[in-house]
């Protein structure tokens, strides 16, 4: 009997901590991947399992979203320009049997297609297109990387570049190009407005041509601007119009028939 007990004892002994760790829980975030003997059995949600000992094992996966900032590399762009860029990750696994049973670390594996997928999108674009639109170049890294890691059960929320640093002597030559454009546009709009001025001058000419009167008055009022400052001498020329009249009221001869 009691060699019986010491037998019972003995195994409880052994498969006490086989029971005990072939129960396990998941949060709510993760997912457990069953193998039995080696193949794939079922996913376990959250909440407490149990498996068989020695016979099933498993793997668990986060599935909530993981963010990652990728190191600086320096790469060229499609005009030939060397750039050094980074950028954000954000990714979850959507299938966790799918990133156990297709690539071996797959986090390791989406850092690595990242870095390829900016290279490429960075050699399909040349620098002012980066410059001006971050927008376009995100998407494209986006649409690289759906691509090649949906087939691994990994989706994307965002890809987002987050520093663009150029050379010195690029950062000199854009500087210039843009001092360039500011002074075309502040000569064109210089030439604008003395073209409108020439216009709106040889309009106000015309009406004075053909006003009667209009001359004189332009001048009485420009004797009186004049006149604003005090230590100011005028000499005024006798209207040309009345010089006009006289003429016409005259009587043939003028001077001539008087003194005769």
């Amino acid at each position: 009997m009691v060699p019986l007990l010491i037998v019972v004892a003995l195994l409880a002994f052994l498969f006490l901590p086989l029971a005990l760790k072939s129960f396990g829980i998941n949060q709510e975030y993760e997912r457990g991947v069953v193998f039995r003997l080696g193949r794939l059995e079922k996913t376990k949600g959250p909440g407490w399992f149990w498996l068989i000992p020695l016979v099933e094992r498993v793997v668990k996966v986060d599935t909530r979203t993981i963010t990652h900032a990728l190191e600086t590399q320096e790469t060229v762009t499609r005009d030939g320009v060397a750039i050094r860029i980074n950028a954000v990750l954000w990714y979850r696994a959507f299938d966790a049997a799918g990133v156990v049973t297709t690539v071996e670390n797959w986090q390791s594996a989406i850092i690595q297609a990242a870095e390829t997928a900016i290279r490429d999108a960075v050699g399909q674009s040349d620098l002012d297109q980066m410059l001006k639109d971050r927008t376009t170049i995100n998407k494209r890294l986006f649409d690289i990387l759906t691509t090649t890691c949906n087939r691994w059960g990994v989706e994307f929320d965002a890809v987002e570049i987050k520093d663009l640093d150029i050379p010195p002597q690029m950062q000199r030559a854009i500087a210039r190009e843009a001092e360039a454009i500011r002074e075309k546009r502040a000569r064109i709009i210089k030439a604008e407005g003395e073209q409108e001025a020439a216009r709106t001058l040889a309009d106000a000419a015309a009406t004075i041509g053909t006003t009667p009167g209009a001359l004189e008055l332009r001048r009485l009022q420009t004797l009186a601007e004049i006149g604003v400052e005090h230590n100011s001498t005028i000499i005024a020329m006798f209207p040309t119009e009345l010089l006009e009249a006289v003429r016409r009221i005259a009587p043939p001869g003028g001077s001539d028939s008087t003194s005769r």
